[in-house]
Formats: structure tokens, C-alpha cells, sequence
């Protein structure tokens, strides 16, 4: 089962032998080149115009949403710093009350 299978042909060498008798019919001549079946984009000034609008939107979005994260970050690191200073001051003054 997890023995290797060892294939009986020899490696192929590259050489290609034509048969010595030839075929009774002719075989038919290969396609030249055929075309895709989907149009070739063509970018005209209407289209530029809706690119260019869409990169712009999409740009403008991700930079809010970026900006958006920055901010989240930047408050709660301001709210961790009040908590702190709030914990600090109320510990101070415990210890001098006493």
C-alpha cells in the first residue's frame, strides 16, 4: 500500500519517431487562432471619468476607516491614562489620611 509503484516505461528521451507508413487521410488543419469570446475593454473618457471617480471613493473610504482606527486607539489610551492617574491620586490619599 505505501510501497512506490515503479512505472515499467523507460524515461522518456525527447525523441519523437515518425511512423514509416503514412495515414490514409490527412488529418484537418489546426484552428489559426481563434478569438476570445469576450470583448476587448476599451476605455473611453466616460469610463476614465467612473474609474478615476471610483478609485477616489475608495481611497477617501478606506482612509476614514483608517483615521476612524487611529482615533479609537488614541481615546482609549487617554482613557486608560485618566484611569491611572484617578487610581494614583486615590492611593495617595489613602495613605496620608490614615
Amino acid at each position: 500500500m505505501f510501497r512506490p509503484k515503479v512505472p515499467t516505461n523507460p524515461t522518456p528521451t525527447g525523441l519523437v519517431i515518425q511512423p514509416s507508413v503514412e495515414p490514409m487521410h490527412t488529418p484537418p488543419p489546426a484552428p489559426v487562432g481563434q478569438s476570445s469570446s469576450r470583448p476587448a475593454v476599451q476605455l473611453t473618457p466616460g469610463n476614465a471619468l467612473a474609474l478615476l471617480g471610483g478609485g477616489t471613493a475608495v481611497a477617501l473610504v478606506v482612509g476614514a476607516v483608517l483615521v476612524s482606527m487611529l482615533l479609537a486607539v488614541a481615546i482609549s489610551g487617554v482613557s486608560v491614562a485618566v484611569c491611572a492617574v484617578v487610581l494614583r491620586s486615590l492611593l495617595a490619599s489613602g495613605r496620608t489620611h490614615r
